[in-house]
């Protein structure tokens, strides 16, 4: 979790034009939410890099195996710095600082809560002051009976009216034991297909991408 001087010094209104896209990697509660950290490390390769995670999805992973230089925000972190008007707001400010933002994993309770509007956490927050001129890509991760079920059809046919963009999930055993449609893509596709999307490495210009461009394995 970020500290309230970290919030501080890496949230400021005036930034300089960035040789890097500005990230925003934000994970929700899902078992998938171990693979955070690879994912991390992978786009920590290619832009500058903020993560955000429910507190739901802090049970699946050790925030001090992130990479180096990476700050970790949480819902704790939202209101530490904030003591009377005009004072930031963190979910403004980090909508404000990134390019690109990217959901992995985006549990079933996360895509209802935003295909609802509800923002009652960071992440869910983020998304509902979202500029949607600017791409946010999500990766599924849920039981495949989950993944099926009438409202998942719904909730995403919502989400891709506001233009957030879809990295399907696949086929494989999954943590509960079931096999089937759900597990979240592996983070090297979700990368790669974040990077497919992005026509520079500048400010998240993103090309028109449907989930048939997908990258395969």
């Amino acid at each position: 979790m970020a500290t309230s001087e970290s919030v501080q010094d890496n949230l400021v209104l005036d930034y300089p034009q960035p040789s890097k896209p500005r990230v925003l990697l934000a994970a929700s509660g899902s078992v998938a939410a171990i693979k955070f950290e690879s994912l991390c490390r992978s786009f920590s390769e290619w832009a500058e890099v903020r993560a955000v995670a429910t507190e739901a999805s802090m049970h699946f992973f050790d925030k001090s195996s992130l990479p180096s230089g990476i700050v970790l925000y949480t819902d704790d972190d939202e209101w530490s710095t904030w003591n009377k008007i005009g004072d930031e707001v963190l979910h403004i400010e980090l909508r404000k600082w990134a390019d690109i933002m990217v959901i992995a994993p985006l549990s079933a309770n996360t895509l209802a809560k935003i295909a609802g509007g509800l923002c009652d956490n960071l992440l869910t927050c983020i998304v509902r002051a979202w500029d949607y001129r600017k791409p946010i890509f999500v990766a599924p991760a849920m039981n495949t009976f989950m993944w099926n079920n009438p409202f998942t059809e719904r909730h995403l046919q919502t989400i891709s009216q506001l233009g957030i963009r879809l990295i399907p999930p696949v086929v494989k055993k999954l943590a509960c034991g079931d096999y089937g449609n759900g597990a979240m893509a592996e983070t090297s596709q979700i990368y790669a297909f974040v990077r497919l999307a992005c026509k520079s490495q500048t400010h998240g210009a993103c090309s028109s991408l449907t989930s048939n461009d997908f990258p395969s394995s």
